[in-house]
């Protein structure tokens, strides 16, 4: 009986654990997406600033302790905590997920050795950049505090950053910029399905604090004040 108490006790602080473990793998993705970037796009080399494949492999082995102690939290307490558990084990698959387009993004510039170049899309890509860079820490930061306001904020601006993206790949898919060369068309074609997955990605767990668990990773429902809207002439 006495070993059943302990467990118990040393279960309150598994789901804060899991939770502050999966902020430490979002701090880790932004790291290897800062350093996978700027190898690609600034240097014309391949080197990273560290082993962005063992970095990978923490945050994979950090996934697996988030489940493990979300299960064993909500194994002993029972279902007290079940919304919160579930949700930390959706949204980590997000945070792995991100890790690995990350680490595709330096294998991209070890094929592509030279600073890729965005040609006539290079001012809409670098923007897209910069609200990709931006949503890691508005990221972290919805999450720490709940902050519903700036979770809203990312997600407003997820589907005009898709379009921006989308719209890169059309151009060249279709050669539409011959300031290019083919490796520049198919290496910045790639980057930019990169880049769209690791925004949805950032998306679905901003999504975690508007949206209850079954909407996690879609747009939040509109209230039936806000459907009854209209658009101002």
């Amino acid at each position: 009986m006495f070993e059943k108490f302990k467990e118990l006790f040393s279960s309150e602080n598994l789901l804060d654990t899991a939770f502050s473990t999966t902020l430490k793998m979002l701090e880790f993705d932004h790291e290897m997406y800062n350093a996978s970037r700027v190898t690609l796009r600034e240097a014309d080399t391949a080197e990273l600033p560290f082993d962005i494949k063992s970095t990978d492999r923490k945050i994979n082995k950090y996934e697996r302790e988030v489940r493990r102690n979300v299960l064993t939290h909500l194994t002993i307490a029972g279902t007290q905590n079940l919304v919160p558990g579930l949700v930390l084990v959706s949204i980590v698959i997000d945070v792995e997920r991100i890790g690995d387009y990350t680490k595709n993004i330096a294998g991209l510039a070890s094929l592509h050795k030279k600073k890729l170049k965005g040609g006539k899309n290079e001012s809409a890509l670098a923007e897209v950049e910069q609200v990709i860079g931006e949503n890691f820490p508005n990221v972290i930061t919805v999450l720490e505090g709940q902050d519903k306001t700036l979770a809203r904020k990312v997600l407003k601006k997820e589907e005009e950053t898709a379009t921006q993206i989308d719209a890169i790949v059309k151009d060249q898919v279709m050669a539409k910029d011959s300031t290019l060369s083919r490796s520049d068309t198919v290496a910045l074609a790639l980057y930019c399905r990169y880049l769209k997955r690791i925004n949805a990605h950032l998306t679905n767990i901003a999504s975690s604090v508007v949206n209850p668990f079954p909407r996690i990773g879609f747009r939040e429902k509109k209230t039936k004040t806000e459907k009854k809207k209209k658009p101002k002439k």
